[in-house]
């Protein structure tokens, strides 16, 4: 139990990203179509509208694999009390924020992107914390 009073704000922020990124990443495999039809209304006027498949593919792989790095880093820091893969994960998380903003930011979802600076400033306490 020492590592979790040691570690626990590493933990529940990697917790919230996994269920985070993990669940979004599963939901637009299982409802693909449906994610395709709702993003492509979404960019119908940005410059992104005719690479949506694909930008939603890269989206799904960097989220799963997000979502695994922290799986496994969170396995580690019960372990070790430090893990290479969960900063990794929390990293690969930072980046695919960036890439959704960029998006929403295109779309001219402001409100949208406004949402993602919150997952953004947990991603970046979880590297600080690891970092520590």
């Amino acid at each position: 139990m020492k590592v979790l009073s040691e570690n626990s704000a590493e933990l529940l922020i990697l917790v919230f990203l996994i269920v985070t990124f993990l669940q979004s990443g599963i939901d637009k495999i299982t409802d693909w179509k449906g994610n395709i039809s709702f993003i492509k209304g979404h960019f119908k006027d940005s410059p992104l509208k005719n690479l949506v498949p694909f930008l939603l593919g890269v989206i799904v792989i960097t989220e799963l694999a997000a979502s695994l790095f922290m799986i496994i880093g969170t396995y580690e820091i019960f372990l070790k009390g430090f893990s290479y893969f969960a900063l990794l994960g929390l990293q690969l998380s930072a980046v695919t924020l960036i890439f959704l903003l960029i998006g929403q930011r295109l779309a001219k979802d402001y409100q949208g992107a406004m949402t993602l600076a919150v997952y953004f400033i947990v991603t970046i306490l979880g590297i600080m914390t690891l970092h520590q």
